[in-house]
């Protein structure tokens, strides 16, 4: 770095500016960060969306990805029933709230998720899986 940038702060701004993912506009706290991740659904729509081509995934095929990654604790309850407690908890719960800290971009006229995250989330979600806190 020279002198130029450490006297006026851009050093600091090129390095905030590779830590955070292009698509946000703003940086997300740590805390909101792990808050947000500490929900069992909210990893698991960002494994399904993280793990598939071009980290874009139809709203639907995400809700039944997320509907066979999380389980119940009412195995009882039929697949039909189970699906549809995930659709209405993933859009009125769980993809705005990805929204918000900017982890995800839902279009609801076209109905694609896209993760639009960063390397930190990513290596989040990998370290805790590595602990067998997957969703």
């Amino acid at each position: 770095m020279d002198e130029n940038a450490e006297r006026d702060g851009h050093g600091l701004q090129q390095i905030d500016g590779l830590a955070s993912s292009a698509n946000r506009a703003r940086a997300v706290s740590p805390d909101r960060l792990v808050s947000v991740v500490a929900n069992g659904h909210r990893r698991a729509i960002l494994n399904s969306l993280t793990s598939a081509s071009d980290q874009t995934l139809e709203y639907d095929a995400l809700v039944d990805r997320v509907a066979d990654r999380v389980r119940d604790e009412d195995t009882e309850r039929a697949a039909d029933e189970q699906h549809q407690r995930v659709r209405i908890a993933l859009t009125h719960t769980h993809l705005p709230k990805l929204e918000e800290v900017r982890l995800i971009d839902y279009e609801t006229e076209t109905g694609l998720v896209q993760f639009v995250g960063g390397e930190l989330e990513q290596e989040l979600l990998t370290l805790l899986a590595s602990y067998g806190v997957d969703e």
